[in-house]
């Protein structure tokens, strides 16, 4: 069955002026047209309004612990849809990001070419790919830049974005990040060696796979400082808060986030599921894309695209949701492994942790608090900050909370879930080399073990989302009894000298890292005074 998709004759992008927060002290003055207002952002606990870009770009958790969002989210018509369906990715992540990032902070010609340059280091021309596989599934591949994982993506656009303001304003930033596998390495490429950043990577010690901690430990840089901690990425959450919730300490060292608390991340992301609907919608599935645009008859009346989406701290489900809510017909799935906040969520109304994190094939979605879906309750509650910070603060108090019915309801009418186990990973590994001679990673595994597993309606087109190489997971495509070449890069890194801290269990986390950044500001202070010194003799 068709979905139906309601069209208007203004503008093809318009700002949905019913997006905008309750709290009427975030919206734009009242002689600002709707269609012109700069788009600025809140934070989904409603004590923070009216931020731009910039502001939240350079920011972690806003003040009031909640995470920045779009005060309005806008309205995609059919007939911008029409006029984009045969842009490139990078081209579709440009239109993307000019709707978010407002032209008085970054101009348009510069936005493209700091997209390009995001871009340019990745091993294919388009950056990704969509592999057709059998029984009408596809795969969009987002694994193709330096570190093998669609962290790559964002993380390559958000760093160009930090060097556009910092170069412009004179600044220098502080990075800090925690990790349970691939955001770190990501991060660390994206600015090594950039002399107006720094940055400080947590990870989970002994509880990421060989490549992603070597990835890590062997990028020896003046600018990087790895952490190996002695817990889990949830355990590494909580001083990170703490961190970000001091405005002094932000404010003093130029604090900010490169995880997908950081906003800029889930933006970037929002390309994939639009660059997937537009590739597969009026393709027969298992077939090749029509030839013509025409083909597509009317884009307002296009089957949903079904979106596997393997799910850890909930930002590619956040951008995917976001995705659906401008217009775009999505029917999306999250799928976790034996983490399965998310799934027994949807499943019983009950958000809450089951014990302590459990190690798992997939080690990059080892996650009990996905951060992100704070961002998925906002959007589904009407943006209602209150009832989200009341609901998130009882979260991370007791760690369990009851969903409101209504917003479980808006949750089961855009999100449908399933959880795998390690078995089942590996089911679906082998599967899927037998039937395609494709070789997928184990969090990869998670969507595509969905798809076996579940009936998929005539007609329907399906993909999942293929999130890192199964180079980076040798130990688990081994297990799955599987064999790989290891890219030339991968191997190095076993010859590579490694530097790194450790953070024991019974140390406290918080004030280690607190030491860590006040001393890199006062290294920094001093380089940058003895460089005036220098010049002023000369």
């Amino acid at each position: 069955m068709k979905q139906k998709r309601t069209t208007s004759p203004r503008s093809p992008v318009t700002p949905e002026v019913s997006g905008a927060p309750r709290d009427q002290s975030a919206a734009a003055p009242a002689e600002e047209s709707p269609v012109l207002r700069r788009m600025r952002y809140c934070s989904t606990r409603a004590g923070v309004q009216g931020r731009s870009f910039r502001d939240v770009l350079f920011s972690g958790y806003a003040a009031d612990g909640g995470m920045f969002v779009p005060e309005t989210v806008p309205s995609l018509s059919a007939e911008t849809l029409r006029s984009w369906s045969r842009l490139s990715y990078q081209e579709l992540l440009c239109e993307i990001c000019s709707l978010f990032i407002p032209e008085q902070e970054i101009p348009r010609l510069h936005l493209q070419q700091l997209i390009k340059q995001a871009l340019s280091s990745f091993s294919i021309p388009e950056a990704v790919r969509l592999v057709q596989l059998k029984d009408s599934l596809s795969v969009l591949e987002l694994f193709h830049g330096e570190t093998l994982a669609f962290k790559d993506l964002a993380m390559s656009c958000t760093a160009q974005f930090l060097r556009y303001f910092l170069r412009r304003d004179g600044e220098r930033a502080t990075i800090v990040v925690g990790t349970s596998g691939d955001t770190g390495g990501s991060a660390i490429r994206s600015v090594l060696g950039v002399p107006e950043v720094d940055i400080v990577v947590v990870f989970p010690r002994g509880r990421v796979s060989r490549v992603q901690e070597r990835q890590m430990t062997c990028s020896i840089a003046d600018n990087v400082h790895v952490f190996a901690a002695d817990g889990t990425s949830d355990d590494i959450d909580v001083p990170l808060r703490r961190l970000f919730a001091d405005p002094d300490l932000v404010r003093r060292h130029g604090l900010m986030s490169l995880n997908s608390v950081n906003w800029s991340r889930i933006l970037v992301q929002m390309a994939h599921f639009l660059f997937a609907y537009l590739r597969l919608s009026g393709r027969r599935p298992g077939g090749d894309p029509p030839e013509e645009l025409e083909e597509l008859e009317v884009l307002e009346e296009l089957e949903e695209l079904e979106v596997l989406v393997p799910t850890g701290g909930a930002g590619n489900i956040t951008a995917g949701c976001m995705v659906k809510l401008m217009g775009v017909p999505l029917r999306l799935v999250a799928v976790v492994n034996s983490n399965d906040t998310v799934h027994r969520a949807l499943q019983t109304r009950h958000f809450s942790m089951s014990g302590s994190v459990q190690q798992t094939l997939a080690p990059a979605i080892d996650i009990q608090d996905p951060y992100n879906m704070e961002r998925v309750f906002w959007l589904l509650s009407g943006r209602d900050g209150a009832m989200v910070k009341r609901l998130m603060e009882e979260f991370q108090t007791t760690h369990r909370v009851t969903l409101p019915t209504a917003l479980h309801q808006q949750l089961c009418e855009v999100l449908s879930s399933g959880s795998v186990s390690d078995d089942g990973i590996l089911e679906a590994m082998r599967r899927c080399w037998t039937d395609n001679h494709y070789l997928i990673c184990p969090h990869t595994a998670v969507g595509v073990w969905q798809h076996y597993h579940t009936h998929i309606r005539a007609g329907q087109n399906r993909c999942c989302i293929a999130t890192a190489s199964p180079a980076k997971f040798q130990e688990a495509v081994q297990k799955a009894g599987l064999t790989l070449d290891l890219p030339e890069a991968l191997q190095e890194l076993d010859r590579l000298e490694t530097r790194y801290d450790v953070l024991e269990r019974s140390d406290d986390w918080e004030t280690k890292l607190r030491q860590r950044i006040e001393s890199i500001s006062s290294m920094r202070n001093h380089t940058h005074e003895d460089h005036l010194k220098r010049v002023s003799k000369s």
